[in-house]
């Protein structure tokens, strides 16, 4: 006899707000919005050169983003924290 189990329903993840959804990902120097509180930051190497990745949290959607600072790489720039 088996028992019926209902599947974990999966996680989806929050719908960003429309300020959250203008961000330009990969683009350094692109802004953010104003309803962005800065969180901590942190250094990292990127090849030969460090880089300083500033952490954000949207206070209208939740949405966690990452802001590297990179002069080196135009494509560095806002990109959403992994889970």
């Amino acid at each position: 006899m088996t028992t019926a189990t209902d599947p974990t329903p999966a996680t989806e993840p929050t719908p960003l707000c429309e300020p959250c959804q203008g961000i330009q990902r990969n683009w350094r120097g692109a802004p953010g919005h104003a309803e962005l509180r800065q969180g901590n930051n942190r250094k990292e190497l990127h090849g030969r050169a460090e880089v300083k990745i500033t952490g954000y949290f949207c206070d209208r959607c939740g949405a966690h983003w990452h802001y590297t600072n990179d002069k080196r790489n135009q494509r560095a720039g806002w990109s959403l924290a992994p889970d």
